[in-house]
């Protein structure tokens, strides 16, 4: 891996910072990194001081430092955040529809049945009877079990 020539990863979503390793590339004579969400510090050494051309980090709005216009202000602390909080915001919104999306799922299935039984009088009514037939065998069995168990214990 160390003898790499030519690395291509553009346009492949990558996100997050640029790791330091790839310093030790000593025989690195192209790179492209461009249109991807990388952010933070572009690491310096060896090889990568030579690949000057800032098209290779460009759509990497996040990225900082040379060979790039935009320095970063703070080491401990790039414009990686400002990704991280799109992240969040997003996350939230993503939270904010999806539980949208379940109320609306729900009022929708409750008011289709209770609409259609306070409009249909024959639906409402076979609904009741069949809950009446179901309580009415919950309530027999039951009470066969009990009276079973009754005579178990008295004999």
């Amino acid at each position: 891996m160390k003898a790499l020539t030519s690395l291509d990863f553009s346009n492949n979503q990558l996100n997050g910072t640029i790791p330091p390793s790839m310093a030790a590339l000593n025989f690195l004579s192209s790179m492209n990194l461009s249109h991807n969400k990388l952010s933070g510090r572009i690491p310096t050494g060896n090889q990568l001081q030579t690949l000057t051309d800032p098209s290779i980090y460009a759509g990497n709005r996040d990225l900082c430092d040379a060979p790039l216009p935009n320095n970063c202000s703070n080491p401990e602390n790039p414009p990686a955040t400002t990704s991280k909080n799109k992240y969040k915001k997003a996350n939230e919104l993503r939270k904010v529809w999806f539980y949208l999306d379940i109320t609306c799922g729900f009022a929708t299935g409750f008011w289709g049945i209770i609409g259609v039984l306070a409009f249909k009088k024959q639906w409402r009514r076979k609904l009741f009877m069949i809950a009446e037939v179901t309580m009415d065998k919950a309530y027999v069995a039951v009470a066969v079990r009990i009276s079973k168990i009754k005579r178990g214990t008295e004999a």
